[in-house]
């Protein structure tokens, strides 16, 4: 799978993202809490030379998809920031708060024009650009950034594991759509955790060289709890549906056996200390905090339509770009079935993910080395 044609479904209409992602909108506002507070704390202005208030304030948003979200968790780092600068006008010398310039990364095909007019119908009081392009390489000058976000965005894989695809390899996943699916072998997992750990490092290898020493970032991210099987998860039971809807498509001849063999979904969910590991081992980003934010599916009324929906709007465009776009509506149709005669989407027992918030200030020492 190609990461360059991995997009959330365009538009505002109704099987769009922007208007089914109630999940990814409450990250944002359990977020809104925790961020205000550290920003205030761990914000160099007035001690930082590389937050002179005369010089733009540069903040980019790596995997912004589209819609009210990508706005709102903008708003909130701009007024954050601004509240510190203004925080500090009781002194001899106050300072003054600098122009904001938020930059919008995703990848190429995502719906750039649905945002920016979104954005511009709210008369933001900062400058906008998009910068098409993988997160999972550089994407700024160096020292430019001086705030990086990411939310929701860094479970997608760059690419599927060549291993998982191989018939000749342990971890070849003949027949299933990802490594949470019931059945799915330990070698198929192992090697998905592999791909993250590559393009974890890449990420914080790009952010490194791109933030302003004492530069800070801010992620967010759905996992699982320490300890908790993919597949007793709602993902892994959700993924396993959606399989078996495949697999008896492939059986009544709708799609090829060949082609579902070779078809995975390119998702991976991190636990804490996977993820706390691999950025301490990275070594170039101190983890400020660390902490689990409340499971938004909790708080979010699920039905069988809704539940579909959200589904959907994240895997409908993976889904066609292998399968073709004739598939697609029967292929819900049938998850839709099936979850109606399933207790994922109403018992709580299933609702071990995590949404991880985690905020790191880069190291005001040498970066790697590197371009």
């Amino acid at each position: 799978m190609d990461n360059q044609k991995i997009h959330m479904n365009g538009g505002d209409g109704p099987k769009s993202y922007a208007k089914n992602s109630e999940y990814q909108k409450q990250v944002v506002g359990y977020s809104k809490r925790v961020l205000n507070e550290l920003i205030h704390q761990q914000l160099d202005v007035g001690i930082n030379p590389h937050f002179n208030p005369c010089n733009p304030f540069r903040i980019a948003d790596f995997g912004c998809s589209v819609g009210r979200n990508t706005y709102l968790a903008a708003q909130n780092i701009v007024e954050a920031v601004e509240q510190k600068y203004k925080s500090n006008e009781d002194r001899e010398n106050p300072l003054l708060v600098p122009e904001f310039f938020v930059f919008f990364n995703d990848l190429v095909q995502n719906d750039f024009n649905t945002l920016f007019s979104y954005i511009d119908s709210n008369k933001p009081n900062y400058y906008i650009a998009g910068v098409p392009g993988s997160f999972h390489g550089r994407v700024f000058p160096k020292a430019f950034l001086h705030f990086a976000h990411s939310s929701m965005a860094l479970l997608y894989l760059s690419r599927i594991p060549e291993e998982v695809m191989n018939k000749d390899s342990a971890a070849w996943n003949k027949g299933g759509i990802h490594y949470s699916c019931s059945g799915a072998a330990k070698e198929v997992e192992a090697a998905y955790s592999t791909q993250f750990r590559k393009d974890i490092e890449a990420f914080l290898d790009a952010r490194d060289k791109e933030l302003v020493p004492g530069g800070l970032m801010v992620i967010t991210t759905l996992g699982i709890l320490d300890g908790v099987l993919p597949c007793e998860c709602a993902m892994g039971v959700t993924f396993s549906i959606l399989g078996s809807c495949l697999d008896d498509m492939a059986n009544m001849g709708i799609i090829s056996e060949e082609k579902l063999d070779s078809f995975n979904l390119p998702y991976y969910y991190t636990s804490q200390m996977e993820l706390e590991t691999l950025i301490k081992a990275h070594g170039c980003f101190d983890i400020t905090r660390f902490e689990k934010l409340p499971t938004p599916l909790r708080q979010v009324v699920h039905d069988v339509q809704t539940a579909v929906l959200s589904i959907r709007v994240v895997t409908e465009a993976l889904f066609q770009q292998h399968f073709g776009k004739d598939i697609t509506e029967e292929l819900f149709q049938r998850c839709a079935e099936k979850f109606r005669s399933h207790p994922v989407i109403y018992d709580d027992k299933y609702r071990t993910e995590a949404s991880y918030f985690v905020f790191l200030k880069r190291k005001t020492e040498t970066s790697k080395p590197g371009i």
